[in-house]
């Protein structure tokens, strides 16, 4: 006689076979009902994917300066050497006519014809390979150094996003650490804590964050740790009241009766009951430190030269806004795409993990 598995299935009581749904699989059924939340999710992963991909896109360096590519405007066609002519040429043509002439002099006409012989002729190595300085095409124009905006914004994306995600990861575990611990054990753990979180609220958020900058100095690591370190308070707040609900329910009881430890309890049976929060809650804490990062760079406090943030060239295209929009407008455009994809699927996430809105 062989031997046979008989597994159990759940039955309603018209006898049909039932399958149980766990909170994330629920979450992310109403989630993906929620289409402006699915794309906000699609627009974070393809910026995920060029920022992480970005040394090997097709691109040129961030690095790369040249100074007769300054300040070129965006072009599908036409190659940086003609840009380059055509601006140069449009320059003297000015000169001419505010002095009253109907043709450039000799000088103008010999450096028209140098930069037409550099076109032509000046190489240098990309990449291993010898090519021409001048047939480079700058889709989303040059900034005042004359380095390519599209690779500036894809790196400066790559700053901006870590920014978001290690301090909201930084502030999310500083905070759930204290207020796990304050909600659960109560009494004077409870009151030191809050009572430290209370003092700090009514200091200047930002004012903190600049003296921070102001004694460690102008450094990506330091600017992450100046910004998670006084953003954990509200934090500490959200995962604290939670834990509170919480403390007292039959699988809590349960555990203490079979002997878990005070750091089981809180980090295996009370942290992941309150994930669902927290994650909708760090979802909207990214785009928070991306614009207080991009605040800081408004103050000369943000990410320090060669590299850049979306809010840094921001900031340098607001000075050149007049002459060369387009130094404004890109970096402008990719950081509030994001922005706007990131609030959407923070939304989105709070309304998918929330238990009330099950059978809407």
């Amino acid at each position: 006689m062989s031997d046979t598995t008989i597994k159990k299935e759940h039955v309603n009581e018209f006898n049909q076979s039932v399958k149980g749904n766990s909170l994330t699989q629920d979450a992310w059924k109403r989630l993906k009902k929620n289409k402006m939340a699915i794309a906000g999710l699609i627009l974070v992963i393809v910026y995920a994917v060029l920022a992480i991909s970005a040394p090997i896109l097709p691109i040129y360096s961030f690095r790369n300066v040249i100074a007769d590519h300054q300040d070129l405007p965006p072009s599908l066609k036409t190659s940086a050497g003609e840009l380059w002519f055509e601006k140069t040429e449009n320059y003297f043509g000015l000169v001419a006519k505010k002095e009253g002439r109907d043709s450039l002099n000799a000088e103008e006409t010999a450096i028209l014809e140098d930069i037409r012989h550099k076109i032509e002729t000046e190489t240098m190595e990309y990449r291993g390979k010898i090519v021409k300085v001048h047939e480079r095409r700058y889709f989303l124009g040059t900034d005042y150094l004359g380095r390519d905006m599209l690779a500036r914004i894809i790196y400066g994306g790559q700053v901006s996003m870590a920014i978001g995600l290690i301090g909201t990861l930084v502030s999310f575990i500083i905070g759930t650490i204290l207020g796990a611990l304050a909600g659960y054990l109560g009494g004077k753990t409870d009151y030191i804590i809050m009572r430290i979180v209370d003092v700090m609220y009514g200091l200047p958020y930002m004012l903190l964050v600049i003296i921070f900058m102001a004694i460690l100095g102008r450094n990506i690591l330091n600017l992450f740790l100046a910004l998670a370190v006084v953003s954990w308070l509200t934090v500490a707040r959200v995962v604290r009241g939670q834990i509170i609900t919480l403390k007292n329910s039959e699988f809590v009881e349960a555990a203490r009766s079979m002997g878990a430890s005070t750091p089981r309890i809180v980090f295996r049976h009370l942290v992941p009951n309150t994930l669902g929060i927290i994650i909708v809650f760090a979802t909207l804490r990214v785009p928070a430190f991306i614009m207080l990062e991009s605040f800081l760079s408004y103050l000369g406090l943000g990410v320090s030269a060669p590299y850049a943030s979306w809010g840094s060239l921001v900031k340098e295209g607001v000075d050149a806004m007049t002459l060369y929009p387009w130094r404004l407008f890109f970096p402008a455009l990719a950081m509030t795409t994001f922005l706007f994809a990131m609030n959407f699927l923070g939304d989105g996430l709070r309304d998918a993990f929330d238990p009330k809105s099950k059978n809407r």
